[in-house]
């Protein structure tokens, strides 16, 4: 039986992820693996789903979407996906560009008649459409209110954003450096709306999430039949043993950058389209090299430490380089990763701060890459797998198939942790 010491697998990632036919092992090891990382964590539920090109391979959840009642975690569970809606927030824009209704040159101030903060930088160029979808317009991080702040985390309304802009002014000037901005998409939704004549919601509903028959998506927390689907939201317990329950909150204002809310199947449905449509698939949402220039890099802080697509973040992670986004917002921590190279996706969506859904799914990859088969194939070997307490001081071992035998794993292994690049700040980064 052979141990794998998956520290080093981390850091000595071999060659990049290749599909192969057979990857039932791996997937086990992903569905065992992040059901105990869970456990050990105290993450009251977690869900998670893999996609490679157009094909779901394994959706999963472990856990619970409410501790007081015992509703089980599924993969259909609704979680706020937080700053992953700047996704498709970014897409709509894109849409209004290939239309000819917008540039990415276009200034904010052409486009938006009330928009009056402050420059404080007389030297600072023209803030653009494309500085708000890459973050480097210098604007401040929110809008002038503590939205983030519980207990009731009281977002404002567009009608508040737009009365608190003119008190606000820029931190840098626009195109020098690299300022995560919610502020920023949220005002991305505004020329959406300022442009087409209908409120944001509706048009993305209409334009995005039907076309790609993306039912449990939406730009808020439903309140319709999926109700009963909706995860409830924790926060992180610290020293108090058991983690606050978090209110539901609304984003109003903000929604175009930290509203929406989905599920893993939706969020892996989402990860298909866009291999399909790089695949050279027809579209009515959006062209492909549209997405293939959203997945590009068009910000590059001097000591590579942030590097920004249009509204997609993208990342080095290890050995790959992964497009999407991450999510984090009162209650939950999600997780969106695409490598177009290899065509895998992974999404996790954790129901409580503070969870290294990055690292989850960064471990995912490790594992899918890890596997294959070798020559010579072992006895029928079901008996031997399963967790066991072989040292009962050190936490559990399990036992699992892996290529043609057997390979064991300590658990919690938290040496496999670690936190990518794309970390941000606490609540409405990354």
């Amino acid at each position: 039986m052979r141990r794998l010491v998956w520290c080093i697998l981390v850091t000595l990632a071999a060659a990049p992820l290749q599909a192969r036919d057979d990857v039932s092992n791996e997937l086990a090891l992903v569905e065992s693996w992040l059901a105990a990382q869970r456990a050990y964590d105290r993450v009251p539920g977690l869900s998670a789903a893999v996609v490679h090109d157009q094909a779901l391979l394994w959706s999963g959840a472990s856990g619970y979407a409410d501790l007081e009642t015992g509703r089980p975690a599924t993969d259909d569970t609704i979680y706020g996906i937080c700053s992953i809606s700047k996704l498709f927030t970014g897409i709509a824009a894109m849409q209004l560009r290939d239309e000819g209704r917008l540039s990415l040159d276009d200034s904010i101030d052409a486009l938006l008649p009330w928009f009056n903060l402050e420059q404080s930088h007389e030297d600072s160029p023209e803030i653009t459409v494309e500085s708000l979808l890459t973050h480097s317009g210098g604007l401040p991080r929110e809008s002038d209110t503590p939205y983030w702040m519980g207990p009731d985390f009281p977002f404002p309304t567009r009608e508040q954003v737009r009365d608190m802009l003119g008190r606000q002014s820029t931190i840098y000037p626009a195109q020098r450096y690299y300022q995560y901005s919610n502020l920023g998409l949220s005002l991305i939704g505004e020329i959406v709306a300022e442009l087409t004549g209908q409120d944001f919601e509706s048009y993305v509903d209409e334009r995005i999430l039907q076309p790609l028959q993306l039912a449990d998506t939406s730009t808020g927390f439903p309140d319709d039949e999926r109700e009963p689907r909706i995860a409830t939201g924790y926060g992180y317990a610290g020293r108090h043993g058991a983690p606050p329950r978090m209110p539901r909150y609304d984003a109003r204002g903000i929604t175009p950058a930290a509203g929406f809310a989905s599920t893993a199947l939706d969020l892996a449905s989402f990860a298909s389209w866009q291999f399909r449509l790089m695949a050279g698939g027809s579209d009515n949402v959006l062209q492909a090299n549209t997405l293939r220039e959203m997945q590009r890099v068009h910000w590059l802080d001097h000591d590579f430490s942030n590097s920004r697509g249009l509204a997609f973040g993208v990342y080095r992670v290890g050995d790959r380089t992964l497009v999407g986004h991450g999510g984090d917002c009162p209650g939950f921590n999600t997780r969106l990763y695409l490598d177009p190279v290899s065509q895998y996706a992974v999404i996790t969506m954790a129901n409580r701060n503070r969870v290294d859904v990055d690292g989850f799914a960064a471990v995912v990859f490790d594992i899918l890459e890890a596997g294959g088969t070798v020559e010579g194939g072992s006895a029928d070997l079901e008996d031997y797998l399963g967790s066991y307490d072989f040292r009962p001081w050190d936490g559990e071992d399990l036992v699992f198939r892996w290529q043609d035998g057997l390979a064991m794993v300590t658990l919690p292994t938290i040496c496999l942790l670690y936190t990518s690049d794309a970390a941000d700040d606490y609540f409405g980064g990354e």
